[in-house]
């Protein structure tokens, strides 16, 4: 229990000296997160049932060959995609706005600087430090939210494309 009060105020601290975008950015990661975690709970737990419950289907037809069927093909091919593909825009903006989000943080704190030195001059390094460090610090912390969700969406998004190609080889069309 102790630790866990130690790490609070740490993420404490750490949004105190990057100032209140650090907020925004952590409201960013947070949804972004919880979308890119539904969307593997998908791939790996629902999608497998949808995918069996088609190809059930197709195998069940007795007329795999016309024209019709293969648009029929297509078409559950296509829903299924769609189903899978279901928010990853969504996750790929979120992804984006973070080090915008981070920028923003670096204009406000630019901002804080230069009414230091408005108010105070040029001659009191310590409180120019903070401002510039609540510059950084949220530049930072939209990057680093942003790479998390790079690499994992792209994990993400093979897991997806290959799910697609798989449905589609496992309905013959003859």
């Amino acid at each position: 229990m102790h630790s866990l009060i130690e790490l609070w105020e740490s993420v404490r601290d750490f949004i105190a000296t990057g100032g209140s975008v650090l907020y925004i950015v952590a409201f960013v990661l947070f949804a972004m997160w919880v979308l890119i975690i539904e969307r593997f709970w998908f791939v790996t737990r629902d999608y497998p049932v949808l995918r069996s419950k088609i190809v059930a289907e197709w195998n069940a037809r007795t007329d795999t060959t016309s024209w019709y069927a293969h648009k029929i093909r297509d078409a559950w091919v296509s829903e299924a995609s769609a189903k899978l593909t279901q928010r990853m825009n969504v996750i790929n903006t979120l992804i984006a706005v973070c080090p915008m989000v981070g920028l923003l943080g670096t204009v406000t704190g630019m901002i804080a600087v230069f009414e230091i030195m408005a108010l105070q001059g040029t001659g009191n390094p310590r409180l120019m430090a903070a401002g510039i460090s609540m510059a950084t610090i949220p530049t930072m912390a939209g990057m680093v939210a942003c790479l998390s969700g790079v690499f994992v969406a792209s994990k993400l998004e093979g897991k997806i494309k290959s799910a697609i190609h798989e449905l589609a080889d496992s309905l013959p069309h003859h």
